[in-house]
């Protein structure tokens, strides 16, 4: 069973949740081994009114059904920010970030390793932030994925986790509290 329906729309209940999982696939089309990637979160229906000319260029100068139905159909257009500067730490970069009004939330991809639970006891004592790393990448059970993280000015979050070893649009996870750490770095952006 596929988590996208004939005309490309993912399956979710929510308009945050679509766009993390709009935003995952369209990552995965990328390949791996990718860069960290923001998004501004707009909502697609005042993109239209405000921006027409970007709306067209993104190809949503047309209204759907859904969205004349009325304000529980709204729905979020992430738009891909400039390529994030090498050599500045993620955290130090999120730090400068500063969102117009008409952002209503941004999102970030980002591949890492991870270690299952198990893996926690046996995390040698006294290693640096590079050696570390360089344990996590040679450990023989971990795990490389993309997380997809999303977060509203209004405080909504929502993630997608997706493992490279089970690459496939059915087998993302998804949950607003998968990876807090990154949501709040992204929340952090909205605070005046």
């Amino acid at each position: 069973m596929s988590n996208l329906p004939i005309d490309g729309t993912p399956l979710a209940s929510s308009p945050l949740t679509r766009a993390v999982l709009e935003i995952d696939e369209y990552t995965a089309g990328l390949g791996w081994d990718q860069p960290a990637r923001l998004f501004a979160l707009v909502d697609t229906a005042q993109l239209r009114t405000q921006e027409p000319a970007l709306a067209s260029q993104l190809g949503l100068d047309e209204l759907d059904e859904k969205e004349e139905q009325g304000p529980a159909a709204t729905s979020l257009t992430p738009v891909e920010q400039d390529e994030l500067p090498a050599g500045v730490a993620l955290d130090e970069f999120l730090a400068t970030i500063a969102w117009p009004d008409p952002v209503i939330g941004c999102a970030m991809t980002v591949e890492r390793l991870m270690l299952p639970p198990s893996a926690e006891a046996s995390v040698p004592d006294d290693l640096d932030e590079a050696q570390l790393a360089k344990w996590v990448a040679e450990h023989p059970e971990r795990q490389e994925v993309r997380l997809t993280v999303a977060v509203l000015r209004d405080g909504s979050r929502e993630s997608a986790v997706r493992l490279r070893e089970k690459d496939a649009t059915t087998e993302v996870l998804t949950g607003s509290n998968l990876v807090p750490g990154l949501a709040d770095a992204l929340a952090a952006t909205f605070v005046d």
